[in-house]
């Protein structure tokens, strides 16, 4: 016990224990065992703590358990006036007023109203997943996401919207939209003074005027302020393209550009130019293609890039013939002439790849290098 010897492992999930008795109650989350039945109502528990606790609402907290079905809440907030059933979920919900969060995680020091949530959070530092997909062994930390997950699997989405007939997997979603309809924006940021309808978008807000990036990607280190960014950008290092398009069999990172990708198929230009009715596949170009017309030049940040014409500095380097370039994308292009790789299938394909990278480089591109 005082030495930290953990000598009892669990063969599912490889993890550790002081116990034989701790190891086995662990157990019952792989095997789904519930040993423990509640005689009354017939319900079963994992452990006997929860079955005992279970008890409680039959005998001590028998008053507790009635307000479930009076719908009496005798607690109520004096800040916003919520009435809660029983003393300690009042005093759980005062701390959204007071901003107190007692629970600390010792690895990040992110701190939580509940212990429960501290407890989900901790699950991402140890890898421990214990909730596992039957039909995929994808394996999950909370079994809310477990569940979620079951129901995307199955093409299940339980939660409906009246009033538009769309449908959602979670509940929290439906809440989300229907607040599109409703027009609720009751988030205001006081920095810019816009309106948002969750606060995790008002959160999200805040972070492009403090300038956080609480989401860093460990393989080199770039700093992200959303966790689906940080996701995204991880697919650079793992070469993940879970995005497939049906007709060429084409994968891509990201859902949208499987959107983007169609449209060279369809030949779709959605984007059309007010002042000359020049249709774009991209919004990107359209947006480019418009300082035609205002003579706007917004690029102060490629003036770097730009002195490199009259210097003539060329500070990127191919690796196997020593040759350099004055613009990294011209490297990647030439690179090609090594590996034999031909990324363009066609003309439209090549004009799509010379459009976002003229949007890259500020309206300046070498064209001798993309053909």
């Amino acid at each position: 016990m005082h030495t930290g010897e953990l000598p009892k492992q669990c063969k599912e999930c490889n993890k550790c224990f002081t116990e034989k008795g701790h190891l086995k109650r662990h157990m019952r989350m792989h095997t789904g065992e519930q040993p423990y039945q509640r005689k009354e109502c017939k319900q079963c528990f994992t452990e006997e703590g929860t079955l005992k606790r279970n008890m409680r609402v039959h005998t001590g907290s028998l008053k507790t358990h009635m307000s479930v079905h009076t719908g009496e809440k005798p607690y109520q907030c004096k800040e916003c006036n919520k009435c809660f059933t029983q003393k300690g979920h009042l005093k759980t919900h005062l701390r959204v007023h007071t901003g107190e969060k007692p629970y600390k995680c010792k690895e990040c020091n992110k701190c939580f109203t509940e212990k429960r949530n501290m407890k989900t959070h901790m699950r991402r530092h140890s890898a421990w997943k214990p909730y596992e997909c039957k039909e995929c062994n994808k394996c999950f930390s909370k079994k809310g996401t477990l569940k979620t997950h079951k129901r995307v699997q199955r093409g299940l989405q339980s939660y409906q919207y009246t009033e538009c007939n769309k449908c959602f997997t979670e509940k929290g979603n439906l809440k989300t939209h229907m607040k599109v309809h409703s027009g609720g924006k009751s988030c205001e940021c006081k920095e810019c003074n816009k309106c948002f309808s969750t606060k995790g978008t008002l959160k999200t807000d805040m972070r492009i005027h403090t300038g956080e990036q609480p989401y860093q990607c460990k393989e080199c280190n770039k700093c992200f302020t959303q966790r689906g960014d940080l996701k995204t950008h991880m697919r650079v290092h793992t070469g993940e393209q879970p995005y497939q398009y049906k007709e060429c069999n084409k994968c891509f990172t990201q859902k949208g550009h499987i959107k983007i990708h169609m449209r060279m198929h369809t030949g779709e230009q959605p984007y059309q130019g007010k002042e000359c009715n020049k249709r774009f596949t991209m919004k990107s170009n359209l947006k480019r293609h418009m300082r035609v017309h205002t003579g706007q030049q917004p690029y102060q940040r490629h003036l770097k890039t730009h002195i490199r014409v009259y210097t003539g500095e060329q500070p990127y380097q191919c690796k196997v013939c020593d040759k350099r370039f004055t613009w990294k994308t011209n490297l990647k292009t030439h690179m090609r002439v090594h590996t034999g790789e031909q990324p363009y299938q066609s003309s439209f394909e090549l004009h799509i790849a010379i459009g976002i990278m003229s949007t890259a480089l500020g309206g300046v591109v070498c064209m001798d290098l993309l053909v």
